[in-house]
């Protein structure tokens, strides 16, 4: 097979699985890991993929990431309301990390002007902290995904490994009891897990909507969260198993 045609099939693959490793395409192709990694470096300089941690994953519109306008109204008044938990836990001098999850945006919405060092890869949430002398904001800068504006990718993820936060909150759209977090997107779950690695206290921001579903990509097994804030709808039962994982659950009231 010709070069060409093997980095037009790949392209091909990617964009029907979405995601997929090295490893798998050297066997597919019948060729080294190293040959992959350069079709990969080429294809991604023309536009046609995005490299990952050991593989690629599709640039076409992404059918894992929903927009932030249609996520913003969705579950809001129980998202709002997680959020202003998880604020209060928040202390002047913390060094945080804040994911690109709306409830993370709402989390900066209702952060006083305090001194604090936050760091994040959403858009939205740095504008917002923008607006707050006090607050020290760092962003990880990366490839853009528009329907989330937010930063992924390789660049974001070395970004991540040069910092150390005290609390990273964080949500994402599958929580299973056995099978752990998961991400519809395979980049967005890759940073989620960095940010869980560079933090001593991880803060699960959940609705009850999630609890149950598996997603796309895994991220951690539950037990890596220290607390999980979510809303009064979730079932007694789960919130037993959860706490019989010794992890704290913090049931937020509607506002």
């Amino acid at each position: 097979m010709l070069v060409a045609e093997r980095q037009k099939k790949i392209v091909e693959i990617v964009n029907e699985r979405l995601s997929i490793r090295v490893t798998e395409l050297s066997k597919i192709f019948s060729v080294t890991e190293e040959t992959i990694r350069r079709d990969l470096e080429k294809l991604e300089k023309e536009n046609l993929l995005m490299r990952s941690h050991g593989g690629a994953v599709s640039i076409e519109e992404d059918k894992g990431e929903t927009s932030y306008l249609e996520r913003e109204v969705t579950n809001a008044a129980e998202k709002k309301a997680i959020a202003a938990v998880a604020v209060c836990s928040i202390e002047p001098g913390d060094q945080i990390v804040l994911d690109a999850s709306t409830t993370a945006w709402y989390v900066a919405k209702e952060l006083p002007d305090m001194p604090l060092t936050v760091l994040t890869n959403s858009i939205k949430v740095a504008i917002e902290l923008s607006k707050k002398e006090q607050i020290k904001v760092i962003s990880t800068g990366g490839t853009l995904l528009p329907q989330s504006l937010s930063y992924v990718g390789p660049l974001a993820e070395r970004s991540l490994s040069m910092y150390h936060v005290n609390k990273a909150f964080l949500s994402c759209k599958g929580v299973h009891l056995e099978k752990g977090l998961s991400d519809l997107n395979e980049s967005q779950a890759l940073l989620k897990k960095q940010m869980m690695e560079i933090s001593d206290e991880i803060i699960l921001m959940v609705d009850s909507s999630k609890f149950g579903t598996r997603a796309f990509s895994q991220i951690f097994p539950i037990t890596k969260a220290d607390c999980i804030i979510t809303d009064s709808n979730l079932d007694v039962e789960i919130i037993k198993q959860l706490e019989e994982k010794q992890i704290n659950v913090v049931l937020a009231n509607k506002i």
